[in-house]
């Protein structure tokens, strides 16, 4: 299982020189599978490179979208198969209360904010999530609500036993009293994440920025490390920079994390372009 990453910042894209090394472009993640089957995870800004890079002869791809905040979708009418009609899309992601997956996704995708109806569009099919665990390909993928504002659901990946768990908006350390974690079955996301082979997740805030910012649905370099320790991840990647931590700023940061939380497993820098066999402990850019 292969996965790469073509968007790792948060909130709202922020290219320029002095985000070149980790990238500019929102939450977009490419997973491909031994068979060459694709899934995209999110459509944020990074999700056009990423169609472009499809290969013509391939007919079937699915988009698992998280939650529709902005930086999480604003990709979507620019992702090229979108417009292919010999490729079919599946898009899966979270309904609300009153509105359906397909109607959600139809605000945004509809004048005035996009010239190009969602109906219009060929070959789309909309899935809701979270639901009973499901196949695409070879892959067993579990969703779950996580704690983030609005419905948000997180992915568990499976292939061959390997586990790629995604929580790019993620706190799951809201209401810790005195630092202490409470049982498992408590733990946002535990469930998806426990064992996970690479968990991809939230570190968009230092401690001092999570303070201000509680209940936001974010979380810190500490208490992504906790998490992680606690599921007995092998590898975190840390995601979804904040828009306004620059390369220079990520770089001190997780120097300053590691020297101070002892990470409980490899920590690797969600950095645009960065690419992980998930079946060995080999990483490489694209």
């Amino acid at each position: 299982m292969r996965v790469t990453l073509f968007g790792t910042r948060g909130s709202v894209a922020a290219p320029g020189p002095e985000t070149a090394r980790y990238g500019g472009n929102t939450s977009t993640v490419e997973v491909q599978g031994d068979d060459g089957t694709l899934l995209v995870l999110d459509a944020g800004t990074g999700i056009r490179r990423l169609g472009a890079r499809i290969a013509p002869e391939t007919k079937r791809v699915d988009i698992l979208l998280t939650h529709l905040h902005m930086d999480h979708i604003q990709g979507l009418g620019f992702f090229g198969p979108l417009y292919n009609p010999a490729i079919d899309v599946h898009i899966w992601g979270p309904g609300s209360s009153t509105l359906s997956l397909e109607a959600r996704l139809s605000r945004y995708l509809s004048p005035p904010l996009f010239p190009v109806h969602l109906r219009d569009l060929p070959g789309i099919v909309c899935h809701e999530v979270p639901r009973p665990p499901f196949e695409i390909g070879p892959f067993r993928i579990r969703t779950a609500l996580v704690c983030h504002p609005n419905p948000t659901v997180g992915y568990r990946i499976q292939e061959q036993g390997r586990i790629v768990t995604y929580l790019p908006d993620h706190e799951p350390g809201l209401g810790l009293r005195d630092g202490q974690w409470p049982a498992p079955e408590w733990i946002s996301g535990y469930d998806l994440a426990a064992g996970a082979d690479l968990l991809i997740h939230d570190a968009q805030y230092t401690d001092d920025e999570y303070a201000h910012c509680v209940g936001w649905g974010h979380s810190t370099y500490r208490h992504a490390f906790e998490f992680a320790a606690r599921v007995g991840a092998k590898e975190i990647v840390l995601f979804h920079h904040d828009p306004a931590h620059d390369d220079d700023m990520l770089d001190r940061l997780l120097a300053d994390a590691v020297r101070r939380f002892t990470p409980p497993c490899r920590v690797s820098r969600g950095c645009e372009g960065a690419v992980f066999e998930v079946n060995s402990s080999r990483t490489r850019g694209a």
